[in-house]
């Protein structure tokens, strides 16, 4: 992390902003908290966060922790198989506090990683790199979380294919009939799919998502209000207003002018 502070501005790591790549994080001095998806996150040595490409996240006090930091574009690891979508969609786990050996062993792979990277710069062992970061990944997938629901393979595999197809269409469409005709399934098929993966209704993850994205748009660009209302499939500014309002409990520009404030 030091590395990345002597790059970045602090006052830009501390402003909201987004990457399109994944940024692994491994605490291993101070304290202090990181902000993702408006979420903010204890940091301590030990601490492991995730952020995920178009995450919206922050650091808190950046100058007051340090760590080792892996960074890879989407398309760099290989198939994980059934964790892939558990890892990165966007309803993945953000952070954990891995101890002992678990521990141990995700330390020495990224230390594992780092140094094939750097005795590599002219030859760039990119399939030894690849299985490295799966073994990384693999062994996070392993790690016990808060949340920790684990489902058959038939249910796993719908809610997988349902978070893909909310990432295609949720500026298009918030019904939930649509996504599970798009599925081959009744809503209430769908919906029960849903509770046991991710603890709701399929329309309350579809409405969350959208909310999600207005505050990264409201929080990392200065696009106006209402055009990032018709971004996100609302004709009307004064119904995307509502609807922000509903679910996110303070308007759109009150949202903006706090998180700016914050910043």
């Amino acid at each position: 992390m030091a590395d990345i502070r002597g790059r970045i501005p602090a006052h830009t790591l501390a402003s909201p902003h987004r990457a399109d790549f994944h940024i692994l994080i491994l605490i291993t001095t101070g304290e202090g908290r990181h902000e993702i998806d408006f979420a903010s996150h204890p940091c301590r040595p030990g601490t492991l966060l995730w952020v995920r490409p178009g995450q919206a996240h922050r650091f808190h006090h950046p100058g007051s922790l340090d760590g080792k930091v892996v960074l890879f574009t989407a398309d760099f690891p290989p198939d994980l198989g059934s964790a892939g979508p558990r890892l990165t969609g966007w309803l993945a786990t953000p952070r954990w506090t891995p101890a002992g050996p678990d521990l141990t062993a995700i330390s020495t792979t990224i230390d594992q990683i780092a140094a094939e990277r750097a005795a590599s710069v002219h030859a760039m062992p990119v399939a030894l790199l690849r299985h490295l970061l799966a073994v990384l990944l693999l062994r996070i997938d392993r790690l016990p979380t808060e949340d920790d629901r684990r489902v058959d393979s038939a249910t796993a595999e719908l809610f997988d294919r349902f978070q893909a197809e909310l990432e295609r269409s949720y500026a298009l469409t918030r019904s939930a009939e649509h996504y599970a005709a798009r599925l081959g399934y009744t809503v209430k098929h769908l919906t029960r799919a849903c509770v046991a993966a991710a603890g709701h209704p399929a329309k309350h993850l579809i409405d969350a998502r959208v909310v999600l994205e207005a505050k990264r748009l409201l929080a990392y660009t200065e696009v106006p209000v209402a055009d990032i209302g018709r971004r996100l499939g609302f004709a009307d500014p004064t119904n995307f207003g509502k609807f922000f309002a509903r679910h996110a409990h303070t308007t759109p520009g009150a949202f903006r002018r706090t998180q700016k404030a914050s910043g």
